[in-house]
């Protein structure tokens, strides 16, 4: 049985928006308990309520301080290990960046090898082709010659 959509607006009635906050309080802190017994990590919940003047302080205000103080104590070293989401989205930036590099080199390699086999087929080189172009196909050209002359040398 599915759940329907709930639609997210400012309710009006009082009665009905403290009984849906107690609600979904409740379901919060039931989250929360079930992430420290499933994971076993420490973790703690500080809500605060329009309808009490007192933040509600779940396990306890002192499991609550213990947590905190364990987060505001932690080292620069595990400050580094946790990634924040700029961090997270910078590396996969850096990331997607060198495998254009890459791929753009993969391209123009396969670019070049596909020149070089049509010159071999025809002996016609064309005539719009760069001078950067004609540098890298004397490369090719240079490497594939090496290549050869390897395999020449092994052979013997």
């Amino acid at each position: 049985m599915t759940r329907r959509k709930v639609k997210l607006a400012f309710i009006t009635d009082d009665t009905a928006r403290k009984a849906s906050y107690n609600k979904r309080k409740k379901g919060f802190i039931k989250k929360v308990n079930e992430l420290t017994t499933l994971c076993g990590i420490p973790a703690c919940a500080i809500i605060s309520s329009p309808f009490d003047t007192q933040p509600e302080v779940w396990p306890n205000p002192e499991g609550a301080r213990k947590v905190i103080e364990r987060y505001q104590n932690s080292s620069v070293i595990d400050e580094t290990r946790n990634v924040n989401q700029e961090t997270f989205i910078m590396q996969r930036i850096a990331k997607a960046r060198d495998q254009l590099r890459k791929q753009k080199h993969d391209n123009r390699e396969q670019e070049l090898n596909l020149l070089m086999f049509g010159f071999m087929q025809s002996n016609i080189l064309s005539d719009d082709l760069t001078a950067e172009e004609l540098k890298d196909f004397d490369k090719l050209i240079e490497k594939k010659m090496r290549e050869v002359d390897n395999k020449f040398a092994t052979l013997d």
